[in-house]
C-alpha cells in the first residue's frame, strides 16, 4: 500500500450496528482496505434517540478498521435514512434565455435552481435534487438538452428531504466522534450504486435495504429515480416475533433468526428442532425448526406485500419494473427471503451483495455492507481531499499502540 496514496471513508449508521469502511482509489477501481464494525443502541429506526452511545459505536468501529487498514481516518461519507424523510417528483420550468433560443449550460442550471426552491416546512430541507428527464417545448424524455433549440425548458427531478433536526443530530455524532463529515448520502440511493447494474435501473427495478428498523426503497424506471422512502419495518420485527412468541430473551430471538431461521417451512426438516433457551432463566425446550419458520414467515409476508410492494405500487405500474426486486441489507440474508418474495409478488428476485471491488472483497461480500459499499462509490466522485491519511507519522503509531492495548489488555510490549 503506497503510503501517500488517497484514502475514502464510508460510514453507515444503522438502527443497531455501525459499518465502517476504508479504500483505497486506484484509476479504475477502488479497493478495500479496512472495515470496522459496533453495535449499539443509540438509534432506533434510524432516529439518533442517545448521542453519547452512538458516538462510542462510532469510535469503535472506526478504530477497528483504521487498524485493518493502517489509516487514520479524519473524514467520511455517511449515509443517511429515517422514517420522516419525504421524497416526491416535481417539475420546474424556464424560459430559454438566448435569442436563438439555443440551450445553454446557464439554461439548465436555472431550471434546475428552480427545481431546488421548492417550497417545504421550516423543520425540513433538501438533501437531493436528482435529474429524471428534462422536457423541451413539450417534448419529454431528454438526457441532456445542451444545444436544443426551445423556447421552454423544463426539469423533471426527484427530490429527497430530511428532517432538519435528524440530520444534524447525525452529523453531531459523527463529529464528536473526531470525524468530519464530507457528505450525507440518502441510503437506499448508495445501496443501489453498489448492488444494482446499469441494465436494472434502465429497465427498471425496485431495490429494498431490509436494516434492523427500517428498511429503504428506491425504485429505478428509465435509468433515474422515481421513487424512494423509508418504511418503519426491518429485522428487528422478526427478531421481536420470535422473542415474543418463543419467550425468549430478544438476544435468543436474534441468535436463533440468524442460524436457523428461514422465511419458509418447506426449507426446513419435519423432524428438526432447535433448542431455546426461555426467558427469566426457566429452562430449555425444544421448538420445531418449521415453528420458527412459520413465525418468520407470517412477518415476512407482511413486510413483503404490505409495506414493500403497496408502497411502490402507489408510485409506478408492474410492467415498468422489468427487473424485478433486489433485496439488500442485513435483512436480506433470511434464508428464503428471496423465494418468498417471488411466490408472493409474481416477479423475479434477486439478493443484492456490492460488486466492482478490488482488495479485501470478502469482508464485504455479504448484502449488509450495500450501504457503505455505495457510499464509497459515491464519495469517488465528491470533490475535496482525501478521507483518510496514511498512518506513517508517529501521531498515528501512538494511537494505533493504544488502541491494541485496549483490544488485548493482556498483550505486552506494545
Amino acid at each position: 500500500m503506497q503510503k501517500n496514496a488517497p484514502y475514502l471513508v464510508s460510514l453507515d449508521i444503522g438502527s443497531s450496528k455501525v459499518c465502517v469502511l476504508i479504500a483505497e482509489t486506484r484509476e479504475d477501481r477502488l479497493d478495500i482496505a479496512g472495515k470496522g464494525t459496533a453495535l449499539h443502541k443509540g438509534a432506533r429506526k434510524g432516529v439518533i434517540i442517545d448521542v453519547p452511545s452512538t458516538v462510542e459505536a462510532i469510535k469503535r468501529a472506526t478504530e477497528e478498521a483504521e487498524i485493518m487498514a493502517g489509516v487514520q481516518v479524519e473524514r467520511a461519507v455517511v449515509g443517511i435514512a429515517v422514517p420522516d424523510m419525504k421524497c416526491f417528483n416535481t417539475r420546474q420550468a424556464v424560459a430559454v434565455a438566448a435569442k436563438n433560443r439555443e440551450i445553454t449550460q446557464e439554461d439548465i442550471a436555472r431550471a434546475l435552481d428552480a427545481a431546488r426552491s421548492e417550497r417545504l416546512s421550516p423543520e425540513t430541507e433538501i438533501l437531493h435534487v436528482l435529474q429524471r428527464q428534462f422536457i423541451v417545448d413539450g417534448q419529454d424524455g431528454v438526457q441532456d438538452p445542451l444545444g436544443m433549440v426551445g423556447s421552454r425548458l423544463e426539469a423533471d427531478v426527484h427530490v429527497v428531504t430530511v428532517p432538519s433536526a435528524a440530520k444534524q443530530n447525525l452529523v453531531n455524532c459523527v463529529n464528536r466522534a473526531g470525524i468530519e463529515v464530507v457528505d450525507l448520502i440518502f441510503e437506499p440511493l448508495a445501496a443501489s450504486a453498489s448492488v444494482l447494474t446499469p441494465d436494472e435501473k434502465e429497465h427498471g427495478v425496485v431495490l429494498a435495504d431490509v436494516g434492523a428498523g427500517t428498511t429503504e426503497i428506491a425504485v429505478w424506471v428509465n435509468g433515474a429515480v422515481t421513487m424512494s422512502t423509508v418504511v418503519k419495518m426491518g429485522g428487528e420485527y422478526f427478531t421481536n416475533d420470535l422473542a415474543v412468541l418463543l419467550k425468549t430473551p430478544v438476544t435468543e430471538a436474534e441468535r436463533i433468526k440468524k442460524k436457523y431461521g428461514a422465511a419458509l417451512q418447506t426449507l426446513v426438516g419435519e423432524d428438526e428442532v432447535v433448542d431455546v433457551a426461555l426467558t427469566g432463566g426457566r429452562g430449555i425446550r425444544p421448538v420445531p425448526k418449521r415453528d420458527i419458520a412459520k413465525y418468520l414467515g407470517a412477518r415476512a409476508d407482511e413486510l413483503l406485500e404490505e409495506f414493500l410492494w403497496r408502497t411502490v405500487m402507489q408510485a409506478v405500474k408492474t410492467d415498468e419494473i422489468r427487473s424485478g426486486l433486489v433485496l439488500t441489507g442485513g435483512g436480506a440474508d433470511l434464508d428464503g427471503l428471496s423465494e418468498l418474495a417471488e411466490q408472493k409478488l409474481g416477479i423475479q428476485v434477486r439478493r443484492g451483495r456490492p460488486h466492482g471491488f478490488g482488495g479485501l472483497t470478502d469482508v464485504i461480500s455479504g448484502p449488509e455492507w450495500a450501504c457503505a459499499a455505495g457510499l464509497l462509490l459515491d464519495s469517488r466522485g465528491s470533490q475535496g481531499p482525501a478521507r483518510g491519511r496514511a498512518g506513517s507519522g508517529s501521531d498515528f503509531l501512538s494511537r494505533l499502540k493504544n488502541k491494541m492495548k485496549a483490544l488485548f489488555p493482556t498483550v505486552s510490549g506494545m
